[in-house]
């Protein structure tokens, strides 16, 4: 791994002594190091004050890695993945399928590993973290002893680092599909096609509380797989699950009769569009499901995802029997928890429902987040109970 020296400003001095692991391009004086390459950090007195990633092109130019000035080798790696991993031997049960390994949240930036049964997914989303890619597979390698160790570096946040978009085996040979068990429940997952790595594994505790509240009749929007559906058909009489996306639908179908679960009617459709038709034709649940995609992707598009959550929740809110739950999530990072409980607000008073707030709830325990870095903490995810 190459080395130099970055000469950050008193600004970014400040982010990290209040605990943030990211220092901007703005506030990064000069670099003499290559991409990708592990620099110290030096302000403009040449006083010392960690290591991290380099990168030549991402906004994001320095990652931090430690504070301390030690040597960032192979027994750094491991050593923080050993970490990783002993929180989720405390916190993970009940699954084949969780993250190990969570960026920043677990000290290593930019740096992704999820596990699905015997296959590992690792993602490489920095010029830093890319660079580390053979070493960080041996220190899995020799500490998990998997099957495979698929790469999903096929996000466009690579784009953003000037790195190709890759997918494919880097230790093994990886299945097309693989069938791990989630709460007690089977799903059939394809590391290679998937969305993520895969599945969506941070709202697994929440799929599991939702099963506890949920009851009668159920509709779960944006189903993708049906991993909150067929939790659901557990606890409630039956479930409707809508997805856009036929091949998702498709596959929902597969993991419902993988655990003969045959209380859901799975249909393809745009979730806007079904909850207008349910609304107009005065439909009634008494369990909702909404788990829609990030509708703002950066601050450019918050108002417009606002609408969105918005309405749908609104409708939602007006399809509920009385003493009737929403389960209502946003992944999107730029929604803050704040403006996301205003929204439900609004649609509630627009919907003329009283509700009670029952849990506020985030990612799963194995996707940590920092209390000094917001961008970690992207998933809201709000229990709520109509109560007339």
């Amino acid at each position: 791994m190459q080395t130099g020296t970055a000469t950050i400003s008193n600004k970014a001095v400040d982010r990290l002594q209040a605990g943030h692991l990211w220092i901007y391009r703005s506030d990064m004086v000069s670099c003499d190091s290559s991409p990708g390459a592990i620099v110290s950090l030096v302000d403009e007195k040449k006083r010392f004050w960690g290591k991290a990633f380099f990168s030549s092109s991402s906004l994001i130019s320095l990652r931090l890695l430690t504070r301390e000035d030690r040597s960032i080798d192979q027994g750094f790696w491991a050593s923080r993945i050993e970490q990783a991993m002993r929180l989720r031997q405390q916190v993970v049960s009940g699954t084949e399928v969780y993250r190990l390994v969570n960026g920043e949240g677990d000290g290593l930036p930019s740096i992704i590993v999820d596990r699905y049964g015997d296959l590992l997914c690792l993602q490489t989303l920095s010029q830093g973290a890319d660079a580390l890619k053979s070493l960080l597979v041996e220190v899995l390698v020799e500490l998990f002893q998997p099957g495979c160790i698929f790469e999903r570096n096929d996000t466009r946040i690579r784009e953003l680092e000037g790195l190709t978009l890759l997918s494919g085996a880097l230790y093994g040979k990886a299945a097309q599909e693989i069938i791990c068990r989630e709460n007690g429940l089977r799903f059939c997952f394809q590391p290679e096609s998937g969305q993520k790595t895969g599945g969506f594994l941070d709202q697994r505790e929440n799929r599991l509380e939702a099963q506890k509240v949920g009851r009668g009749r159920a509709l779960d929007c944006f189903s993708y797989h049906g991993a909150f559906a067929l939790h659901l058909a557990r606890s409630c009489e039956s479930v409707e699950a809508v997805d856009i996306s036929e091949t998702a639908i498709q596959q929902a179908r597969r993991n419902a009769a993988l655990n003969a679960i045959n209380n859901i009617q799975f249909e393809a459709e745009n979730a806007f569009d079904r909850l207008r038709l349910l609304d107009n034709l005065k439909r009634r649940f008494d369990t909702i499901i909404l788990d829609p995609p990030a509708f703002a992707k950066n601050k450019s598009h918050i108002t417009s995802a606002l609408r969105g959550y918005k309405e749908i929740n609104l409708r939602a809110l007006r399809l509920l029997n009385p003493g009737g739950f929403l389960i209502t999530a946003t992944c999107s990072q730029h929604v803050e928890e704040a403006m996301f409980l205003n929204i439900l607000a609004e649609a509630a008073a627009d919907a003329g429902r009283k509700v009670q707030i029952l849990q506020k709830r985030t990612q799963a325990q194995d996707h940590p987040f920092l209390l000094s870095m917001p961008e970690t903490l992207y998933l809201k995810c709000i229990f709520l109970r109509v109560i007339d």
